[in-house]
């Protein structure tokens, strides 16, 4: 007895979720129309999320002032200049 694996056929799955457009000219336009204003209504509240993102960053900065770092908190360090090694030359 030879046993044969199961194959799932995604042909009808695949037809069954595939987008169709309408055929009356009337609904494709409106429904086009209905897409760019979605796409609208998206950018225009990405927009407007940044730029509320943008204003409560500056105000955050405005009202947090600029603060010195006190004494203890600086380092100090000594810093040496490599030189940048030279290839001979065959």
């Amino acid at each position: 007895m030879r046993f044969r694996p199961f194959r799932f056929d995604t042909a009808v799955l695949g037809s069954l979720f595939a987008p169709r457009k309408p055929r009356s000219p009337l609904l494709r336009l409106a429904l086009g129309v209905v897409g760019l204003g979605l796409l609208a209504l998206l950018v225009f509240f990405s927009v407007f999320v940044g730029a509320a993102m943008i204003a409560a960053g500056l105000a955050w900065k405005l009202l947090r002032g600029h603060r010195q770092p006190a004494r203890g908190q600086t380092m100090d360090a000594e810093y040496r200049v490599l030189r940048k090694p030279v290839l001979p030359s065959h």
